[in-house]
């Protein structure tokens, strides 16, 4: 099950955006789109994902090392409280946050998403680690979900406000 959470999250705030988009205004614009996919990417892969990652290495570590291919280690923790302030972050940015605050959210996810990506595929080159919670869709949503954070605050720049109705 934890191999689709990633997957799931992604799958879902997709398909959110673009019920929503096609609720919103009509003709809808592409930077209603774009509005609509940055808020449900904030929502699922940024701040459920967070939490729910908090919630596994804090409450579940033993769980959560396995399947990452790792013995528990008490730095679990540690890292389960950056996902809870990246998840909280998260959600706050999908629906209250200013562009300034969603592009904060974005650049710590990139930290530390981004360098738990880089982390991962040392893994799979020095050691052959294969296990779904390093060289699974996370290894690759470590790297998409801030990026695309960051890619639609800057595409959301250039198209301008999201037209009201």
């Amino acid at each position: 099950m934890v191999f689709w959470v990633p997957l799931i999250a992604w799958a879902l705030a997709i398909g959110l955006a673009l019920l929503m988009s096609w609720r919103g205004p009509h003709p809808f614009s592409l930077a209603l789109v774009v509005d609509q996919l940055l808020r449900y990417i904030l929502l699922l892969p940024v701040g459920l994902m967070g939490l729910w990652a908090f919630l596994g290495h804090v409450f579940f570590p033993g769980q959560a090392a396995a399947s990452i291919g790792w013995a528990p280690s008490p730095f679990q923790f540690e890292v389960g409280m950056a996902n809870l302030g990246i998840g909280v972050a998260g959600v706050i940015g999908a629906f209250f946050g200013s562009p300034g605050f969603r592009a904060a959210v974005g650049i710590v996810a990139l930290g530390f998403l981004g360098g738990a990506g880089i982390g991962h595929a040392i893994q799979i080159e020095e050691t052959g680690n294969m296990a779904s919670g390093n060289a699974g869709p996370i290894f690759y949503t470590d790297f998409l979900t801030p990026l695309a954070v960051l890619g639609l605050l800057l595409i959301q720049r250039v198209l301008g406000p999201v037209p009201q109705r």
